[in-house]
């Protein structure tokens, strides 16, 4: 079987194809990866030359080079996304070129080629906030940034060509990632990263929103469990089951790092910061079996423990971002 995996030299799509192809059963998948290497993707997430595995630099909406891709392709599962919500308040161009339109670049050519099982990568945050409770799948959508509102429009255009057209799209809406190879913007790594080196972490407002954290290895076993046991048409939320709000991550972070509070700076709080995130991943537990296996302790521990050993991956970046000399 072809798989066609977008955004894949990205956080989560890594360790997704990663997952793939550390699998030596017969059967095993051959993996194309499209990735444009944006400033959050790096070739150096994936091996270079496992013998299943093509990668091809590209961006989602040319429509010639996802049509060529798509003709070989048995399956998708698309990553590719612009996701860092203080860029989107910036400016929203980018996002709804990648998220919307590049999204119904990859819609339309997996129509045109009879491609099989769609999984659509989305997020917990078109649901808005909530104050108490947590989301099902049919919550309506409330998105409240301009990345969270593209997000939410690709997932709608999604489910429509299964409606319209009856193709096989499987949608998963996550909680918080973390884990080795997220790139050093997002708040885990951005503060184990200036705690190592010595920097001030910079909290929201009074550090009082609350997200909950799901482990990547976790997120991309569920990702697999909707593309191989899931059902044509459906949402699946995919939970961690631990809800913190910011400050209490910042102190498990100093902790780790052997920082105390001298080293946090409050900034003002995000334009439209959403206060809570919780997804009701129930509907997975039933369906599909899954349930979160690593606990949050031992796998912050094991993830602050990775940035300290690889100084050699992150430290480009976060050059690459800030414009530090090399």
């Amino acid at each position: 079987m072809n798989l066609l995996v977008t955004g894949a030299a990205g956080f989560i799509g890594s360790r997704y194809v990663r997952m793939l192809l550390d699998d030596d059963a017969a059967g095993a998948p051959h993996v194309t990866v499209l990735d444009k290497l944006t400033y959050a993707g790096t070739r150096t997430n994936l091996e270079p030359d496992h013998p299943r595995l093509e990668f091809v630099q590209g961006d989602i909406c040319d429509a010639d080079l996802v049509d060529k891709l798509m003709a070989g392709a048995d399956q998708v599962v698309h990553f590719a996304a612009e996701s860092h919500v203080d860029r989107s308040i910036a400016g929203a161009a980018d996002f709804v070129r990648t998220n919307v339109v590049g999204t119904q670049t990859l819609l339309d050519a997996a129509l045109r080629h009879g491609t099989g099982t769609f999984v659509h990568i989305s997020t917990d945050e078109v649901y808005g906030s909530i104050d108490s409770g947590s989301w099902p799948e049919t919550h309506p959508l409330q998105p409240n940034s301009p990345y969270s509102a593209s997000k939410a429009s690709s997932d709608l255009l999604a489910l429509a060509y299964h409606r319209t057209h009856g193709l096989d799209v499987r949608v998963t809406r996550c909680s918080n990632n973390y884990g080795p190879h997220q790139f050093p913007e997002k708040v885990i790594p951005l503060f184990v990263t200036n705690l190592l080196d010595g920097r001030k972490v910079p909290i929201y407002g009074e550090g009082l929103n609350v997200r909950d954290w799901l482990h990547v290895e976790d997120h991309c076993r569920g990702i697999d469990l909707v593309r191989t046991q899931g059902r044509p048409g459906e949402v699946y939320n995919i939970g961690g089951g631990t809800e913190l709000s910011n400050r209490e991550l910042t102190g498990l972070l100093l902790e780790a790092c052997g920082a105390g509070w001298d080293m946090v700076e409050h900034v003002e709080d995000r334009k439209g910061h959403d206060l809570r995130y919780s997804v009701d991943w129930s509907k997975a537990r039933d369906e599909l079996g899954y349930r979160p296996r690593r606990d949050f302790a031992t796998g912050l521990a094991d993830t602050v423990a990775w940035y300290r050993d690889n100084r050699a991956w992150w430290e480009p970046l976060k050059r690459r971002v800030t414009g530090e000399p090399t």
